[in-house]
């Protein structure tokens, strides 16, 4: 028989609610299926995904409440009369996120309903490739059929399940933004960017912060000129404590409740421990598609990451399936591009296109106290790309003004630009450190797009006096000697 939707998206985060509400601007039957199965600490949360709820939107809230305070303490010295010492409430903070959270989840089911996509607040699993059985909470079954279905789970983050203690104590991102009491002296350990941005902000705000990295900082982004150590440098120098070359092997509850954590220091051949409130995890995040039931429908994924394989056009190896956002194989892990991935994707399905999502230079940006924004290649990879010796680097410190008057200290601001030697020295990667990176880094990125070049950016006029006018005066230059060993051409 006929199936009763044209799409059905199984996944309400940022990619599939996009591609849903897309669809649906074409006349087309659509319905979306989101479950949010509970952390291990029992957190869950409304419709919209990881970055509505766990990840951009609250991260980025609370990394504001952070750089409020850092202005409280600039404020005086442009002559504000703060009275000291000031006290951050994390209830007051967390209540005015959590709401503004609550209230976009409410937004997206109200669009839904507005462009008469048909919402199920169910676990789906596949019958058969055109059939999914839907779960509720309480355990009742719905069966949707769909003509296409796209697959838009996104990832759940890890617990490093060989550490003793870790599931049953530890927390993660998930758990984080939902706390309704401060989580006090907390360890973030490992040292992917979430980490980071969280060890920023609860420093930021007042609390005991330390964490605990077994290898380099941001692996991933570039390493040379210590972009990295850069900003885990200034998150020093702005109280974060750093526990370098350490890896935790176990975690118990004392009797005050508090979280004793044992842990081999591997420059000194060590074992020591500490008390913490909070121990929260960032060791990678992990497709969720454990229940999607994805090996009877034929849809194949890697062995090694889980995610599912998709080609260019984001179908999976089953026709009339597909898959966008994290969950996709050699995908970036962004919002934004799971978004235009979704709408791209419904506009060739049911609107007659043909454009495919574009996945290079997309910018991002870490939101450390000092944040640092990239798009493009890392120098690692452009030297791999396309040899040292067809590359140049130009690279400059610079003082933000606003830090002259409040004597802050601007050691770790810094910018690189990684160029073509060749020809007219297209621009291959930038790379920003400090205030407003992400802003900055978006207006770069739309030159990058287009393919601008080093003269070309050096007759751009710069708006006088910001940070991003610095990179117009870029002129320092390096020629790079890289041991290469990465890829991502």
């Amino acid at each position: 028989g006929k199936n009763e939707y044209d799409l059905l998206v199984i996944g309400g985060g940022s990619g599939g609610l996009a591609c849903a509400k897309e669809a649906a601007q074409f006349g087309r039957k659509v319905a979306v299926l989101d479950y949010v199965e509970p952390s291990p600490q029992g957190t869950s949360w409304g419709l919209g995904g990881t970055c509505v709820n766990v990840g951009c939107i609250p991260k980025k809230l609370m990394h504001q409440a952070a750089l409020l305070g850092s202005a409280l303490k600039d404020a005086q010295h442009y002559g504000w009369n703060i009275a000291q010492p000031v006290h951050h409430t994390w209830s007051v903070m967390a209540q005015g996120v959590q709401n503004y959270v609550k209230s976009l989840n409410w937004g997206h089911r109200v669009q839904l309903q507005d462009k008469k996509v048909k919402y199920f607040n169910m676990k789906g699993s596949f019958s058969d490739p055109h059939t999914v059985r839907g779960l509720t909470k309480a355990g009742k079954e719905t069966i949707v059929t769909a003509d296409n279905i796209v697959l838009a789970t996104g990832g759940r983050p890890k617990y490093p399940t060989h550490i003793a203690g870790a599931l049953e104590y530890g927390i993660t991102s998930d758990d984080l933004f939902w706390l309704k009491e401060s989580p006090g002296k907390t360890l973030p350990s490992f040292i992917l960017y979430v980490s980071l941005e969280c060890a920023g902000f609860l420093t930021g705000i007042g609390l005991d912060t330390t964490v605990m990295m077994r290898s380099i900082p941001l692996r991933g982004f570039d390493q040379a000129s210590q972009m990295a150590s850069l900003v885990t440098e200034h998150m020093e120098s702005y109280g974060t404590k750093f526990l370098k070359r350490c890896f935790p092997t176990k975690v118990e509850k004392l009797k005050s409740n508090r979280l004793q954590v044992t842990w081999k220091n591997t420059d000194l051949g060590t074992e020591e421990s500490d008390s913490f409130d909070t121990v929260m995890w960032a060791v990678g995040r992990a497709p969720d598609t454990k229940t999607l039931n994805l090996e009877t429908v034929g849809v194949k994924t890697n062995s090694e990451t889980g995610k599912i394989i998709v080609d260019a056009s984001e179908a999976t190896s089953v026709p009339h399936i597909y898959a966008i956002g994290d969950i996709t194989e050699g995908r970036p892990e962004l919002t934004p591009t799971a978004i235009a991935a979704g709408k791209l994707l419904a506009q060739r399905l049911f609107g007659q296109s043909s454009e495919l999502m574009d996945y290079d230079n997309v910018p991002t940006t870490v939101f450390t106290p000092l944040e640092y924004g990239c798009v493009g290649l890392s120098e690692e990879a452009a030297v791999q790309c396309h040899g040292s010796d067809n590359i140049e680097v130009f690279h400059a410190y610079y003082k933000p003004l606003e830090f002259t008057v409040a004597e802050r200290d601007a050691t770790q601001c810094y910018m690189k630009m990684v160029c073509l030697r060749e020809r007219e020295q297209r621009i291959l990667g930038l790379h920003f450190i400090g205030p407003n990176a992400g802003e900055v880094i978006q207006g770069f990125a739309l030159a990058i797009k287009c393919g601008a070049t080093y003269p070309q950016l050096m007759k751009t006029v710069g708006i006088h006096p910001t940070c991003a006018e610095e990179v117009t005066k870029l002129h320092i230059t390096k020629r790079s000697g890289l041991d290469a060993t990465v890829t991502g051409c």
